[in-house]
């Protein structure tokens, strides 16, 4: 399966981000999912969990070893 990107010409036309690998008049299947690139919201909430996410995983984050827990969780399975 390949996602390629199109803008809507019109009703019945789409122009692709890229070419594909298909024959003239051969069927393919077409999902229809709204971009949300362009919802101010979305891009705060995406840019605050990215800058969140970096900081969890950065170089300043303390490494916890085993022998920092004070008592183990009996139903976790590793």
């Amino acid at each position: 399966m390949k996602t390629v990107t199109a803008r809507v010409l019109d009703a019945t036309h789409l122009e692709l981000s890229q070419p594909i690998a298909m024959q003239q008049g051969q069927t393919i299947l077409i999902s229809v999912v709204e971009s949300a690139c362009n919802d101010p919201e979305r891009q705060q909430w995406l840019a605050f969990s990215s800058e969140n996410l970096s900081d969890a995983y950065s170089d300043s984050e303390p490494e916890y070893l085993d022998s920092m827990v004070k008592e183990s969780n009996p139903e976790y399975r590793a």
